[in-house]
């Protein structure tokens, strides 16, 4: 399953930051993140909880961008 989720983020940088931190994400087959659309689009592992995992993919993405917000 594939959801796309509105983001903030400054700079290109930090953009490839957090697409780096989402495809590590347990529960994340794949993400990729538009930095000129602000848009993070996931694609979820069979039978995984896309808001649970969407959670852990915040935490991540703070950690390395803690500036970065992406709204569920």
């Amino acid at each position: 399953m594939k959801k796309t989720y509105k983001i903030d983020v400054d700079c290109a940088n930090c953009a490839n930051k957090m697409e780096e931190a989402a495809k590590k994400t347990e529960g994340v087959k794949n993400a990729t993140v538009n930095f000129m659309m602000l848009k993070m689009i996931v694609e979820f592992e069979e039978g995984q909880d896309p808001k649970a995992v969407m959670q852990t993919v915040r935490r991540n993405c703070k950690r390395v961008e803690d500036d970065c917000e992406i709204f569920l």
